[in-house]
């Protein structure tokens, strides 16, 4: 097993909390990760339909099964326990019992805060992050081939092809929870959806251009986009209120969580099709935006990014809002760098006062070093971002 970030994170919350609850996509690592900390504890899952009727018709049964906890896996099956489990861990008063896994957050992170509101801390599991991947010596050594193959467990502990194994993945998962959750009756329309969204990614979200293109009406696209958004598929990054007395975009940037399952959609199969794709500057900057947010994730954090665009198209990829100030980050695909690659940031920096910390340009080169007042970073240091600074 790969260890995962998130591991540590995950043993202190279960110090403070009765329960703590992974949520994150399916087959990213939550269930192998839950039974690494509680080896010693049982672990049920609830995706079983026969374990799933007996906590529904017997709640109070089947908890007792777990008289000093254990793991509850995919606990958005059946929501219906966790008042019961609520019960438990307040009569029974020790920390650190359970942990609930969850692949959607739509009406499940809802739930939760209802029911064990106080007793549960959250921890939002991605991917594999690039730390892990390095420690593990699973890095690849260029920038197309994680472009490509993206960061799914299952592609970096198995022999699959990344194009089989993300044709599997969007059917039996991604189409699967959607439908579940939308009663959607025309799948082709919603795979043409998903597609048209991965041609966008690391781009503005216009809401009504993706519904003409696809054919359906504004208010189906945030539907759908809604649910993507809660399946973890795609993030949509605001932009920051910040105005400096400018005139700012307010439409939000859509990103893939996964860059190789955004390529998988795009259609590109091999390293040789990334190398030449016209998207591949928008799928580099997908991959770093993922790396960021896995950084922040796996401390138990919020994202805390925003991007910033004023009406003229000046631009910096990323605000992080790090240490009470703000971070701007700039993200470039080529391994070669000009004057012209820090002009945004230089833009933003003279706007900004001294409300800032260690602006920093990620980029697709191998070096680290520090050039007039702001950070360089190859690409293999962007999950290490916020503890550079």
């Amino acid at each position: 097993m790969i260890q995962r970030d998130a591991e540590k994170t995950i043993r202190r919350l279960l110090r403070g909390f009765p329960l703590v609850t992974i949520t994150g996509p399916r087959q990213s690592g939550k269930t192998t990760l839950a039974k690494a900390i509680f080896t010693d504890k049982p672990y049920v899952s609830l995706e079983d339909p026969d374990i799933r009727l007996l906590a529904r018709e017997d709640p109070r049964s089947f908890l007792e099964r777990f008289p000093d906890g254990g793991v509850l896996d995919e606990i958005q099956r059946c929501p219906e326990i966790l008042s019961y489990l609520q019960s438990i861990v307040d009569a029974d008063g020790r920390m650190g019992l359970f942990i609930l896994t969850g692949s959607q957050q739509f009406g499940l992170l809802s739930t939760i805060t209802q029911s064990l509101a106080g007793r549960t801390a959250f921890l939002e599991l991605l991917p594999f992050s690039l730390p892990e991947l390095k420690r593990a010596a699973l890095l690849p050594d260029q920038t197309d081939a994680i472009l490509l193959r993206g960061c799914y467990p299952p592609l970096y502990d198995r022999d699959v092809a990344p194009s089989a194994w993300f044709s599997a993945y969007v059917t039996s998962y991604v189409e699967r929870d959607v439908r579940q959750l939308l009663k959607i009756q025309e799948l082709e329309t919603f795979q043409r959806f998903i597609r048209l969204c991965a041609g966008r990614t690391g781009q503005l979200l216009n809401y009504s251009s993706l519904g003409t293109e696809c054919g359906i009406t504004h208010n189906t696209v945030k539907a759908w986009i809604s649910v993507l958004e809660a399946s973890y598929i795609i993030f949509l990054l605001r932009p920051h209120h910040a105005n400096f007395k400018k005139r700012l975009v307010k439409m939000p940037k859509l990103y893939f969580h996964d860059v190789g399952l955004a390529s998988w959609l795009l259609g590109i199969r091999t390293t040789e099709h990334i190398a030449t794709h016209p998207l591949r500057g928008a799928l580099f900057e997908t991959f770093i935006m993922g790396e960021l947010i896995k950084s922040r994730y796996n401390q138990a954090e919020p994202a805390g990014l925003f991007f910033w665009r004023d009406s003229n198209g000046n631009e910096v990829d990323v605000i992080a809002e790090q240490d009470g100030k703000l971070m701007p980050l700039e993200i470039k695909s080529g391994k070669t760098l000009n004057q012209e690659s820090t002009a945004s940031l230089k833009k933003w920096l003279s706007l900004a006062g001294s409300n800032y910390t260690s602006p920093t340009l990620i980029y697709a080169g191998e070096e680290t070093y520090r050039h007039q007042n702001i950070n360089i970073a190859g690409w293999r240091e962007s999950g290490n971002i916020f503890h550079l600074t």
